[in-house]
């Protein structure tokens, strides 16, 4: 009889592959379990011979040995979650709410080892360089915010708490992705579309199609509130189902409802917050930010309030004028559109046909890179990505040399969470000499069979804006990989992605890949000019959208231990009202039933950060544009004072390195329309 040979793991050795690319095509989700014991046991093994060490501890022994351990564990991790955010498929939504727990039990086995961390409170720092003397200190208050200071009753509490906590931010997301494919708005005829573009409705045709609908047509929710389709829809009932759908996500009462879930989070983490001494998870989670403290985001957060409520119901005047009638959330892009044509003569919707992906992409995102670092991009069909729309560039500096592989997934699907982000496979680390291997997530829908895919306006917009998060990894230039490219606070992180958005309308980008897809006519440029003119009109609304989100999550966080909710829905909207951004009209970005980014994304308390990194942002593009633009010069300086420094030093200080001085909060008045 002959003898089965188990199947080898592709996750317990180092990728062969160019740039430690995960072996895709090999990865079964049986490989998962096993990789995660492994490399549960392996990081464990690793510890256990650092503290059991007779020697006194040292730089090497110590803090070297810790940055090294844990690769099979990095491996399997990076890949499993990436694709529990990008390609969830049921096997692998069961296979994570089996391991979250674990992987949350497994951090508090790291950081709340004693042993462990008296070895590193002992590790001399004189004489070392500056990341060397960083990463000490980086990590001795990692462990104390984790806990490590807690005597054995209270960390025993504490692991309680994370369990809970991992296991809820799993249950949240995966019924906000099953509640965002439920509520897509199925409509029965073309006439319903009316107002949409041709290529759109054939998304809508191919969406019903894929679900199963033949015949009909399917509205796909995005994660944020308002629904691009808003602002073309003529049916104001449509418009009012459509955006409907999006508010009650994850609080319709059925078996996808996400409200219990949140408050229960929000109440856990007010708890482990008291128990780690912060009077609120709000305190504890802006104690290591670049934000000075809790009471400055807030006093900023409430001085932008007033006026921006306040430009936000100018606004809404002008569209009742237009419309004649009040106005509702779901009219207010529709009617925002028509007024944008009538004062500025611009039409974001119909610019669709001059941004169609593949120039996007090439001719707009990685061209404005070439122009201002020296980079080239060269597709690798021979790597594969864990699912057929992966694509994967090679990226070159000017000299030639590799600097990393850019992955691209620009298709939604039901597999996937709504919105746009920016994962890493693997980091650039001096130590490990590895290279930054990242990707970029997009939800754009996918056109019928032979049709182009356009782009809308905003779609453009977070094209630019992700793979700014992917520059900032692949120009990670660190020694340790805990500093490597984004693992900077949580408020800095936004600002490179932020940056890179300036360059979507700039002359030499805007000419190369604005052009229609069947002329090949360029963006006119007085449209380019109307478009500048009309800058500043909306931000009355977008403002109050974003900081209703903001002060929402902080309301949420800023909870006291033992406080009962009881009406979530009635605790969000009282906190609207007492910040002052309740205002019927325009609901915050994300309301509290589909707020992925604080219940299962790593912003709890951190969604400020938008505004905060802004403020670097505006600055910075004031910089560019009075120091002469798209340069190569400009580029490099950029780069070698900022990018590439990851977390290796002060991010605020790599700011001052990189201008010359803080940050002036006036650009950002301006941009916003709050001058």
């Amino acid at each position: 009889m002959q003898k089965l040979v188990p199947m080898s793991n592709p996750f317990l050795e180092p990728s062969t592959l160019d740039y430690q690319l995960p072996p895709f095509s090999a990865i079964r989700d049986e490989h998962y379990l096993p990789a995660f014991d492994a490399g549960f046991a392996e990081h464990l093994a690793e510890i256990d011979r650092i503290t059991g060490s007779d020697e006194a501890p040292t730089f090497e022994n110590t803090l070297v040995a810790l940055e090294r351990a844990g690769r099979t564990l990095d491996r399997v991790s990076r890949v499993f979650f990436s694709n529990s955010s990008s390609h969830a498929t049921e096997a692998i939504q069961e296979l994570e709410q089996q391991v979250a727990p674990r992987i949350a039990e497994h951090e508090d086995n790291i950081k709340l080892n004693r042993a462990l961390f008296e070895r590193l409170r002992q590790v001399p720092v004189d004489g070392l360089d500056e990341e060397s003397a960083r990463l000490v200190e980086e990590y001795v208050r990692s462990f104390v915010r984790a806990g490590a200071e807690l005597d054995d009753d209270a960390q025993v509490t504490l692991r309680g708490l994370n369990s809970q906590l991992s296991a809820l931010s799993t249950e949240f997301s995966q019924k906000l992705l099953k509640d965002t494919n439920d509520s897509a708005l199925l409509l029965d005829s073309a006439d319903e579309l009316d107002g949409l573009s041709a290529d759109a409705i054939s998304a809508a045709a191919s969406a019903a199609a894929e679900a199963g609908h033949e015949g009909k047509y399917l509205l796909t929710l995005i994660l944020p509130t308002v629904q691009p389709a808003l602002e073309s829809l003529t049916s104001r009932d449509v418009r009012r189902r459509l955006h409907e759908a999006s508010i009650q996500r994850g609080a319709r009462g059925n078996d996808a409802d996400t409200l219990a879930i949140a408050t229960r989070m929000a109440t856990l983490r007010a708890e482990r917050a008291a128990l780690l001494g912060f009077d609120t998870h709000a305190a504890a989670a802006t104690d290591n930010q670049t934000a000075p403290s809790l009471e400055a985001i807030l006093e900023r957060m409430r001085e932008l309030a007033a006026p921006a409520v306040r430009n936000a119901r100018a606004e809404a005047a002008e569209l009742e004028t237009e419309a004649g009638h009040p106005i509702e959330p779901w009219d207010w892009a529709y009617y925002a559109a028509k007024v944008r044509k009538a004062r500025f003569d611009v039409d974001l919707d119909a610019l669709r046909p001059y941004f169609e992906l593949e120039r996007v992409i090439n001719d707009g995102v990685f061209y404005a890179a070439n122009r201002l670092y020296g980079l080239t991009f060269t597709e690798r069909p021979d790597l594969v990505g864990y699912h057929p729309d992966v694509r994967v560039w090679e990226v070159f500096n000017e000299d030639g040399s590799g600097l990393g592989l850019f992955l691209g997934d620009y298709y939604t699907r039901d597999t996937k969470s709504g919105g746009a982000w920016m994962n890493s496979f693997v980091d650039q680390s001096r130590l490990e000499g590895t290279r930054a291997v990242v990707i970029n997530n997009l939800n754009i829908s996918r056109p019928g069979a032979g049709e182009p895919t356009l782009l809308s306006y905003d779609e453009v917009v977070t094209a630019f804006h992700e793979f700014g998060h992917a520059l900032h990894g692949l120009f990670s230039d660190v020694t340790y990989p805990l500093f490597a490219g984004t693992s900077v606070p949580r408020d800095f992180v936004e600002y490179p992605s932020q940056v890179n958005e300036m360059w979507i309308l700039w002359p030499e980008i805007v000419a190369h890949y604005a052009r229609h897809h069947e002329t090949g006519e360029a963006l006119p440029q007085d449209v380019i000019d109307r478009i500048h003119a009309a800058g500043t009109w909306g931000e009355g609304f977008e403002t109050t959208a974003y900081l209703g989100a903001a002060l929402l999550d902080l309301a949420w966080h800023s909870i006291p231990s033992g406080t009962v909710v009881e009406d979530p829905l009635a605790f969000e909207a009282a906190a609207l009202a007492d910040a002052g951004v309740d205002f019927a009209p325009v609901p915050p970005r994300y309301r509290t039933s589909y707020f992925k980014h604080i219940f299962a994304g790593g912003y709890a308390a951190s969604y400020y950060a938008y505004i905060w990194s802004e403020m670097l942002d505006a600055d910075t593009v004031e910089w560019f544009k009075s120091s002469g633009g798209l340069t190569r010069r400009n580029g490099d300086h950029f780069r070698r004072e900022l990018l590439s420094r990851g977390n290796s030093i002060d991010p605020l200080e790599a700011f001052r390195r990189f201008r010359g001085r803080d940050a002036d909060l006036h650009p950002l008045l301006v941009r916003r329309g709050l001058a």
